[in-house]
């Protein structure tokens, strides 16, 4: 559905994009993260034709942007992070509008207004001036636009910038129900939201695309060592002695007791799976362990790392 290839922006001496290439499949959703200055907004401007790249290529449903950039934007719906409203008019007026742009005609205006209020749930607000909307129902109104036409590929920068937690909720409910119809891109700089509604992760760093995956893969990926969360009914001192003496385990950590419960984290020695070798080893001193789960690595973490910002922070 989507294909970027080799795509590089020039600024004079500076290189925004350095040759990135990514596709997405036709009804995923993929988050496009970065640090700013990375190269985020470059990639969805040229990927929008608002923008022309140096070299390389981005083909929407089959059609190259550069080649036949008309069609090409005819299949794409987008919300940039703040939303083309005319404020002066009402709801309806200016979807009506956008339909007016997208040479929606018709019997048709009229329809396709009615279904993307009803998608985006305005249709309550269709006679209210956009001036008098609340920042929520503002950026609702600009997906609406993004709607019309029924494009096959939506691209979202930054769809909840500045809404509250119940409206970034709703949003968010919105974003997931456009991946049974649509090809979505969503820009963000929160990345729970990013792990909460999106199949692909694209991050970019400086230019390049530094990983593409679902967001479990990346975690699982950079996981460098397994870290598992215990709790064993017994002491302390036994949970030390057993782990102490365990070539399994490179560190552990304890960090609670009650009620007879220890807490502890364990780090592998390796990047294998010791689950089973760990519930053996209590087993046999007839220390029972009531639970047993694997620490993901968390997006953020994946983030960080492929930044380099973790690192950054270490030298501060």
């Amino acid at each position: 559905m989507i294909e970027v290839k080799d795509l590089a922006k020039d600024y004079g001496e500076h290189h925004a994009l350095k040759g990135i290439s990514f596709s997405v499949d036709s009804g995923r959703i993929a988050g496009l993260l970065g640090p700013n200055g990375a190269g985020k907004s470059t990639t969805m401007n040229i990927m929008t034709g608002c923008l022309t790249p140096t070299s390389g290529q981005v083909i929407i449903d089959g059609c190259d942007m550069d080649q036949d950039p008309v069609r090409a934007k005819e299949k794409i719906g987008y919300l940039p992070e703040l939303p083309p409203l005319y404020e002066d008019m009402t709801v309806r007026e200016y979807l009506g509008f956008v339909c007016d742009l997208k040479k929606v005609k018709g019997k048709e205006k009229k329809t396709v207004v009615e279904e993307v209020m009803e998608a985006v749930k305005v249709t309550e607000l269709s006679g209210r001036l956009i001036r008098n909307l609340s920042k929520g129902y503002k950026q609702r109104v600009g997906l609406a636009q993004a709607l019309i036409g029924n494009p096959p590929v939506i691209i979202l920068d930054e769809p909840t910038v500045g809404l509250d937690p119940n409206q970034i909720i709703e949003m968010r409910e919105l974003i997931r129900s456009l991946g049974n119809k649509h090809t979505v891109i969503l820009s963000s700089h929160i990345l729970s939201e990013v792990n909460a509604v999106c199949d692909q992760v694209l991050i970019i760093d400086d230019g390049r695309l530094v990983a593409e995956d679902t967001p479990e893969h990346l975690s699982d990926h950079y996981a460098e060592r397994d870290r598992l969360l215990l709790e064993v009914r017994g002491s302390s001192e036994e949970v030390s002695r057993i782990l102490e003496g365990s070539p399994l385990v490179e560190s552990f950590e304890l960090f609670g007791e009650a009620e007879g419960i220890v807490n502890v984290k364990v780090e592998s020695a390796s990047d294998k799976d010791i689950r089973d070798e760990l519930f053996f080893l209590f087993a046999d001193k007839r220390l029972a362990i009531v639970k047993l789960e694997r620490e993901s690595v968390s997006l953020e973490d994946v983030f960080l790392k492929l930044t380099g910002q973790d690192e950054e922070k270490e030298d501060e």
